[in-house]
């Protein structure tokens, strides 16, 4: 009885902290909804994939687009002896175009954020200016001039071409320049100076630290970015044994319009080539959830 007492005395007293409360509580339908649409819009491929990936030839064009059939296992089989494995040689050139793009450029976009973030120095406006402009250019207008330059110093057509292009990314150093300015104090770094460390000791030891969550984040998009390139590696790469999953089934599908039993094996890889990036989502959520619990934190 006393503490509903005090409950209602405090509602008396407090009338809009009730109101908030009630406010909070209560549920929208419509946002709801709106999240229940996009979601749908944003699997719908996916579910199309995984239903066609499960069918063979004959079912792929006579039954219904969402129906599942039970071939998935022999589209595997067939996509794994096609040219002796072919496809699994362009999934590991995809991780390997992915992975070690993705780790350099997160690097270089933390230590160039955090440079930008941390000192000063003659141009530094110029230069951040700079690079919000580098984030408006489309990359697939530079893949020409790229190419021009690569070709140059006969590095077309080799893994370089590829790797090469991707570690500088102006999103990326974007994205590390914000999170190094707010999540680097600058009395620890001070304080590091004051003990004799290096910069670079600073930074790897201290500040790299600090910037994980932001650096994960920079790492899959640029992961994802990579492993879903298409121009670049089209322009750059003329050898199939280099090619990235993207280029590979796309030479497969350009095929089918002879031979559409291809059809088959390139809905087989594009739903494999899908299975690493839903991986590495879930393996590096639990830093995202980290990042926003610090920021209500701080808030």
């Amino acid at each position: 009885m006393t503490a509903l007492a005090t409950s209602r005395k405090s509602n008396r007293t407090n009338p809009k902290a009730t109101k908030a409360e009630y406010v909070k509580e209560k549920p929208s339908y419509l946002s709801t909804g709106i999240l229940i649409l996009g979601a749908l819009y944003c699997l719908f491929p996916v579910i199309w994939v995984v239903a066609a990936a499960s069918k063979d030839g004959t079912e792929l064009f006579s039954t219904f687009t969402l129906a599942p059939s039970t071939h998935l296992w022999d589209n595997i089989v067939e996509l794994t002896e096609y040219r002796d494995g072919l496809f699994w040689r362009w999934m590991l050139n995809t991780a390997l175009y992915a992975g070690v793009g993705a780790i350099v450029s997160t690097w270089v976009s933390a230590l160039s954020g955090y440079v930008l973030a941390k000192f000063d120095f003659p141009g530094k406006s110029g230069v951040f200016k700079v690079l919000l402009m580098g984030v408006l250019v489309p990359g697939v207008i530079l893949a020409i001039p790229q190419y021009l330059m690569l070709a140059q110093a006969g590095l077309t057509n080799t893994y370089w071409s590829v790797l090469l292009p991707q570690i500088i990314s102006p999103y990326g150093i974007y994205l590390a320049r914000i999170y190094a300015a707010a999540s680097v104090p600058g009395d620890v770094i001070e304080a590091a100076r004051t003990e004799g460390a290096r910069e670079m000791y600073i930074f790897n030891r201290i500040a790299a630290p600090m910037m994980l969550p932001g650096l994960v984040t920079i790492f899959l998009f640029q992961f994802v970015a990579i492993w879903n390139n298409f121009m670049l590696p089209y322009i750059m790469l003329g050898d199939d044994q280099l090619f990235p999953v993207t280029v590979g089934l796309n030479g497969l599908l350009n095929q089918g319009a002879s031979a559409p039993a291809l059809y088959t094996l390139v809905l087989a890889g594009a739903l494999l080539s899908i299975v690493p990036l839903v991986i590495m989502f879930l393996l590096l959520q639990r830093y995202w959830k980290v990042d926003l619990a610090a920021g209500a934190v701080k808030a």
